[in-house]
């Protein structure tokens, strides 16, 4: 148990509570039935699906698919935050208040797949299933880590759904897409701002947790059956790959959280913080390895 996490936590819960009510005022609530094409709705029983009718690229349909399946798994993300650091009222009240908000993007998209029929309906639903089966665990229990995780994860997301929306050439789906992006982002900013305030008190305790979450970091859909071919697809097609993740997530991070300005760090956190800002040239050299192996990727 990561008592100095908690207590951490704990010293800038008045912060979080700040946090939230600026997302409660900055975000505007939206609805998915105004958006979804439910004209476009056929029978599936007398209509059986076939490839032939879709009308999305395989690359867009690969990337709704698999940024639908890591929306689906929302009750294991609720759970870990729960599990984690439920024991704090605000931090509580605001997991219901992102869970709430997190559950229409599954609707949402899953809605739009079905109605448009861009996508195995058999498939997905036999997928769904594998994928819950599976569940997820995080692998950063501290709360700290949880902090930078969720940071780090909410703006790959944003990233993700805005880039498949882009690559769609459909109206419909991209604005669906430009909308659980924008959530996202919302969800980016109060997760990123609670690090913010660690790093605030305590600089030398959450570098670790960063250094750790970013050398390692996952999305958390590692578990969806064939991901890493999928994972491959959206790379080749540019919805995200290293090259994006360095230059989205990682360096924008790096920068907000002003990891190359801290001073006064215990000798461990110093030698961290070096690490930190040569991460980013590290990513690079994996980006030029992957392109090598698989080819260019679009921009």
């Amino acid at each position: 148990m990561d008592q100095q996490g908690y207590e951490l936590v704990d010293t800038v819960t008045p912060a979080l509570a700040d946090l939230m009510a600026q997302h409660r005022d900055r975000r505007d609530h939206w609805y998915a039935h105004e958006i979804v094409p439910w004209e476009r709705g056929r029978n599936y029983r007398t209509e059986p699906w076939d490839e032939s009718q879709c009308t999305l690229s395989p690359e867009a349909r690969t990337s709704l698919v698999l940024n639908l399946l890591t929306e689906d798994n929302l009750p294991y993300y609720h759970a870990e935050i729960e599990k984690h650091l439920g024991d704090n009222d605000v931090v509580r009240e605001w997991n219901h208040l992102w869970t709430a908000e997190e559950g229409q993007h599954a609707i949402a998209i899953r809605s739009y797949l079905l109605t448009s029929r861009n996508c195995d309906p058999v498939e997905l639903e036999d997928d769904r299933l594998a994928t819950m089966e599976a569940g997820f665990e995080s692998a950063y229990p501290s709360p700290i880590g949880a902090f930078v995780y969720t940071s780090a994860q909410e703006l790959a997301t944003r990233v993700s759904h805005r880039n498949a929306g882009r690559i769609t050439d459909d109206e419909v789906a991209y604005e669906l897409m430009g909308r659980i992006a924008t959530d996202e982002n919302h969800h980016f900013m109060f997760y990123r701002g609670a690090v913010t305030a660690m790093l605030a008190e305590a600089p030398s305790a959450v570098l670790p947790h960063i250094y750790e979450v970013f050398s390692t970091f996952q999305m958390p859909g590692t578990g969806i059956p064939k991901f890493t071919k999928r994972a491959i697809e959206m790379a080749q097609a540019g919805v995200y790959n290293l090259r994006i993740h360095r230059d989205r997530v990682i360096e924008p991070l790096l920068r907000d959280w002003r990891i190359g300005s801290f001073t006064d760090l215990t000798a461990d956190a110093a030698e961290i913080q070096q690490k930190l800002m040569e991460l980013p040239a590290r990513l690079a050299r994996q980006a030029d390895l992957f392109e090598r192996r698989y080819g260019p990727v679009a921009g």
